[in-house]
């Protein structure tokens, strides 16, 4: 079971740091405060002090945590090595112990979210379905119109814009539960991960994932009701949590039945390939966890990994540049394979974009709990944006793509934003439409 608590962590991974300084120029915090303690470095000090009793669990303490993006840029840039994932997540839950910055509206947030909506899936299902009327129904427009919007408390009036849009139908009713393709081929029988978000706001990305690995020669079995991957708890202090999701999804994807386990969500997939550190010491569950992160595959690492099919026929020219999900990078070590699906794509120019791999400020929950740095991230990925001169922009996570969507409309820009996974699948069915003109 993952630590809970700093003092109760194996300490030697808390003596990892070198304090060599490595890490400070691919911090996002520490480049915009130069402050030591909002450095990678700096925060490392501070979960020292308190395994070692010099420092209580403060709400500044607290505070410094939640400031903290959780991108792992740092972790890439470490010539040590230092494992500071599982430092900042042991973090946070130390924080949540302490109960430092418990209160009775935090609480309850905390309750609806991890605790209930995100523990059944069935329930955030109905709460999407719920979302999905209001905003396909004319209620939304009624209340935006009406000025309703000015009751709600200021804090709720800020999120607002941020509500995800629902998809017209979740991924249960997009896509089989078994799906094989013409020709079959061995080695390739898959689970495929719907996620949370995924599911509910973009579940034609699942579509899409299915649609590719089917022209793959892959059968696809995709449950209809899958629980959360757990990240949401881990990242937010809470692995008892995780460790039980982690447990709902290995039961329901058996490792030893699938060749491998599909995830197309660059943040859920981080998390997803390290269940052995949630349940490493579940006698019953620990084996299967290894196997499990062994199986666990990047939509785009696999297709790479099994020969793709590059796409024929003829498509509209058109110039892509691609933003890397944080988690997809420097959680998952899978930068290149995104970039070689984009360049199977017929009549593409692949532009690179300025800092790629520079965290847009979504991390997650960050842009509700940090809306300033996170609006000054987006911001600077903008500006980045507008250099290359793509009409597509490309990514991998579905909180990358709501955050860089909002983004884009602020801003004005006639800039598309698509997952590489999706222009393969169109261009995969424009193969189909030109065969049968």
């Amino acid at each position: 079971m993952a630590a809970t608590s700093l003092k109760a962590l194996d300490y030697s991974i808390l003596q990892q740091c070198m304090h060599c300084g490595m890490c400070l120029p691919t911090c996002p915090t520490y480049d915009a405060t130069l402050r030591e303690r909002s450095s990678p470095r700096g925060r490392i000090a501070l979960m020292r002090a308190v395994a070692d009793d010099e420092l209580e669990v403060s709400g500044i303490f607290a505070d410094e945590m939640s400031f903290c993006l959780g991108c792992l840029a740092c972790q890439t840039a470490c010539p040590a090595g230092v494992d500071y994932a599982t430092l900042f997540e042991t973090a946070r839950a130390e924080v949540e112990e302490s109960r430092v910055r418990t209160n009775p509206a935090r609480s309850f947030w905390r309750w609806l979210t991890l605790d209930f909506l995100f523990m059944h899936p069935r329930a955030l299902r109905a709460a999407g379905s719920l979302l999905r009327f209001y905003q396909r129904s004319g209620l939304e427009r009624f209340v935006k119109k009406a000025g309703l919007l000015r009751l709600l408390p200021s804090n709720l009036r800020r999120l607002e814009p941020q509500t995800p849009r629902m998809a017209e139908k979740f991924s249960d009713d997009l896509i089989a539960e078994i799906e094989g393709p013409a020709t079959p081929l061995p080695g390739r029988k898959v689970a495929l991960l719907t996620g949370c978000i995924q599911d509910l706001a973009f579940s034609d990305i699942n579509r899409d994932t299915a649609d590719v690995l089917l022209a793959n020669g892959c059968t696809v079995h995709t449950p209809p009701v899958q629980p959360c991957c757990g990240s949401l708890h881990s990242h937010n202090g809470e692995p008892l949590m995780a460790a039980e999701l982690a447990r709902r999804m290995i039961d329901l994807f058996p490792p030893g039945s699938f060749d491998a386990i599909i995830t197309n969500a660059g943040g859920c997939g981080s998390h997803l390939r390290h269940y052995s550190g949630l349940l490493g010491n579940d006698p019953v569950y620990g084996p299967l966890a290894k196997e499990w992160d062994a199986k666990v595959k990047d939509i785009h690492e696999y297709l790479i990994a099994i020969g793709c099919r590059p796409p024929s026929g003829i498509a509209q020219p058109r110039v892509i540049t691609y933003h890397e999900s944080c988690h997809l990078t420097h959680g998952q070590k899978v930068r290149r394979e995104p970039r070689q699906i984009l360049a199977l794509l017929p009549h593409t120019k692949l532009v690179e974009l300025p800092e790629a791999s520079w965290c847009c400020g979504s991390a997650g929950i960050y842009n509700i709990t940090q809306p300033e740095m996170s609006a000054q991230l987006l911001e600077r990925k903008i500006a980045h944006l507008k250099s290359t001169g793509a009409n597509i922009l490309a990514t991998s996570n579905p909180g990358c793509h709501m955050q860089l969507a909002r983004g884009i409309a602020d801003a004005g820009l006639a800039i598309e934003i698509l997952q590489p996974v999706t222009l393969l699948a169109h261009a995969y069915r424009r193969e189909t439409s030109l065969s049968d003109s």
